[in-house]
């Protein structure tokens, strides 16, 4: 029992010898790390400053330009299609794509000789029932006059029976005296009714004579009409497009000959979203006459025509979003049915509202702004119109100056040096260049072959590449439609 009693402090006492042994260990060891990592105490933290570019908030009129892409196309387009078929015998010298005819110039003719048979059958017709009528009148002149006469010799019976009837009276005439006058004043009556009888048919026959001449005059008009219609003309000023016929070829009745389209009265379709056609909405809900211009890049040189929207498409389409929204061009000159111009249409003008560069504003419509202390401040804005690398806005800045653009190391109370920008920079020149006389002569052949160009634009071209020092972007821009 001593034994067991002893063995049990002595694992006691080795307990607490090692336990006071890891104790030491550790405090000796926290204290050799809390003095490596004691570091002798440097100057106070400064507040970083940063410097960034600020614009004014002005408020101010503007008018948005909404941008889009069209087709041009023309106002009047028309088929050419034969009224009648048979071989065309005739073919105009500039019946061929792209030429342009002029208004009642005669394109093409058919065959007309089937036409003109029938045109000199309702002639002689026409001739017989003319002839009809004044046979008809001079019959109508006779029957008049043998009714006159009848009557007058009916007048004459009832005298000489009237004066049998007072010579009765007085005895001297005879009853037979008395009936046979009467027997003749009767025959005088039935001859009367029957030249009136001889009378109407003469007068119907004028009228049937009439019609006749009438129906032959409107054969005559048909037959006429036939033999003019062989003859295909232009029903107005234009440009053939697609003629698919040649001289001495059977063509049938309604069959396309060409397209005869007017390339002076143009205009251009393009598609707007939803959102931007509801902008060109009045208070009637029907879209303004917006002045717009379209753009053709041809050769290094922008051919451009104003206009101005006149309508909308009557439906969205099968599969198609937004509005089609139709323009009339005014004045045109080098645009072609079909080309594919770049539309920049004038919104209605936005009152007080803010320009700003786009890197000024969040997607959330948050800008940064500075207070009096050069400190920022977070503030909202609605984005009304995206105007290439700017935006208009309309918010609670007006005469405060705005963050040019933003960063991820800016935010709200950091203190910023602001730099703005007084005066606006002065426009660079154009980069020029010197041509040899190979490149040179090579540019200009191939503006002087482009047949698109109108003549004005080609002879402002031509007068730059005559200059000693061209414009590098517009060489470029005619070497990209060269090909190389």
């Amino acid at each position: 029992m001593r034994f067991l009693r002893q063995t049990m402090i002595g694992f006691f006492l080795a307990a607490v010898s090692l336990g006071l042994l890891v104790w030491a260990v550790q405090m000796i060891g926290g204290a050799v790390q809390t003095r490596m990592a004691d570091a002798p105490a440097g100057p106070p933290a400064r507040e970083r400053v940063f410097a960034v570019n600020v614009v004014a908030a002005t408020p101010e009129t503007a008018t948005p330009v909404l941008t889009s892409f069209g087709e041009i196309g023309s106002r009047r387009t028309l088929e050419l299609r034969a009224a009648a078929g048979g071989r065309v015998v005739e073919l105009a010298p500039n019946f061929e794509d792209g030429a342009r005819v002029q208004v009642g110039e005669a394109l093409l003719r058919i065959d007309p000789a089937d036409a003109q048979s029938a045109l000199d059958r309702a002639r002689s017709d026409v001739a017989d029932a003319e002839a009809e009528v004044r046979d008809a009148d001079r019959g109508l002149i006779l029957a008049r006059d043998e009714l006159t006469a009848a009557q007058d010799q009916a007048d004459l019976r009832a005298r000489a029976e009237q004066r049998q009837a007072d010579l009765a009276e007085r005895g001297v005439s005879t009853t037979a005296a008395i009936e046979t006058a009467e027997l003749a004043t009767s025959a005088a009556r039935q001859a009367v009714l029957s030249r009136r009888q001889a009378l109407a048919q003469a007068e119907a026959r004028v009228d049937l004579a009439a019609t006749r001449l009438a129906r032959a005059e409107i054969a005559l008009a048909e037959a006429q009409r036939g033999v003019e219609d062989l003859t295909v003309t232009a029903p107005f000023t234009g440009t053939l497009s697609a003629p698919n016929v040649v001289a001495g070829r059977l063509v049938s009745a309604n069959e396309r000959l060409a397209e005869l389209i007017d390339p002076d009265d143009l205009e251009v379709s393009f598609r707007l979203s939803t959102a931007q056609y509801a902008r060109l909405l009045d208070d009637s809900g029907s879209i303004v006459n917006a002045p717009l211009t379209v753009a053709l890049d041809v050769a290094g040189v922008d051919i451009s025509a104003q206009g101005r929207i006149t309508r909308t498409s009557a439906a969205a389409g099968e599969g198609l979003t937004g509005r089609l929204v139709f323009a009339a061009l005014e004045a045109a000159p080098g645009f072609r049915p079909g080309d594919f111009v770049t539309v920049r249409v004038q919104e209605p003008p936005l009152e007080n509202v803010i320009s700003l560069p786009a890197g000024a504003v969040a997607a959330d419509g948050g800008v940064l702004v500075l207070d009096a202390e050069n400190r920022l401040e977070q503030r909202q804005v609605d984005i009304l119109r995206t105007q290439g690398d700017s935006v208009l806005v309309r918010g609670d800045i007006a005469g405060r100056e705005v963050v040019a653009a933003r960063s991820p190391l800016l935010g709200t109370g950091i203190s910023v040096r602001p730099i703005r920008s007084d005066a606006a920079p002065a426009p660079q020149d154009p980069e020029m260049l010197e041509l040899s006389e190979e490149r040179r002569a090579r540019l200009v052949a191939f503006v002087e072959g482009n047949s698109r160009m109108p003549e004005e634009a080609k002879a402002r071209v031509l007068a730059r590449l005559a200059e000693p020092r061209v414009p590098a972007r517009m060489v470029e821009r005619i070497e990209s439609r060269m090909g190389g």
